[in-house]
């Protein structure tokens, strides 16, 4: 368990002291800002492996039955939790973590016309889904601290952009919502695509999706396809 804690407390670090506008700034005129997010992204999958591992070789204390309906929970849910990442990952995007933060076109915004934080979203969906088939203490604390550090980072986050931005914020975020398609509720309709961007995302995620399928129990242990057996 205190590998556990202390891989959980430098995850939660890494992720919180460099999202602070004077240490990202400081690191970024370090570094430069490409160099930056590749030691950033590196690092933090670095860190998550350490904090997936330190997890499983942490003590089992369980806290509810799990029955095999349970994995229905992530089978359903991960193909949404892929989607959004990867379409995340494929947008431009300045209101939110992102590989490209330069504009996107307010008539064809693609997955931040649903959200304008489609990777935090899939963070969120990807821990909640798998909180339910594992009913013990480390992973509640994984996956629900996975799932509240998500959430609570979408407002976090469209404060610093708000004041980074300025009016260039509104005129972006006009186009799009934080919860999952509540401007197309509100009657801004359905969201353009940029060209191609749709059928891409779509075929990363369906590959993405059978090959966790199928590798899941070699890398994680638990076999997430014994419930359709």
């Amino acid at each position: 368990m205190t590998e556990f804690l202390a891989a959980l407390a430098v995850f939660l670090c890494s992720h919180s002291i460099p999202a602070m506008p004077q240490v990202r700034a400081g690191l970024v005129r370090l570094l430069g800002e490409r160099l930056y997010l590749a030691v950033y992204a590196a690092t933090s999958l670095l860190i998550l492996a350490w904090l997936i591992g330190a997890a499983r070789r942490a003590p089992f204390l369980p806290l509810w039955d799990v029955s095999a309906s349970a994995y229905w929970a992530p089978l359903l849910a991960m193909p949404a939790a892929i989607f959004l990442l990867v379409s995340g990952l494929l947008a431009a995007n300045p209101l939110s973590v992102a590989l490209r933060s330069k504009a996107f076109d307010v008539r064809a915004p693609g997955i931040v016309g649903i959200t304008r934080h489609p990777v935090l979203w899939a963070f969120a969906i990807w821990s909640a889904a798998h909180m339910v088939p594992n009913g013990d203490l480390v992973s509640a604390i994984l996956f629900g601290g996975f799932m509240v550090f998500a959430l609570a980072a979408m407002p976090m986050i469209d404060r610093r952009k708000s004041r980074q931005l300025g009016m260039g914020w509104q005129r972006l975020a006009s186009a799009t919502s934080a919860l999952p398609f509540a401007a197309t509720l509100a009657g801004r309709g359905l969201p353009a695509w940029p060209r191609g961007q749709l059928l891409l995302a779509t075929a990363i995620t369906v590959t993405a999706y059978l090959a966790l399928l199928l590798a899941h129990a070699a890398l994680f242990g638990p076999d997430p396809t014994a419930v359709l057996r």
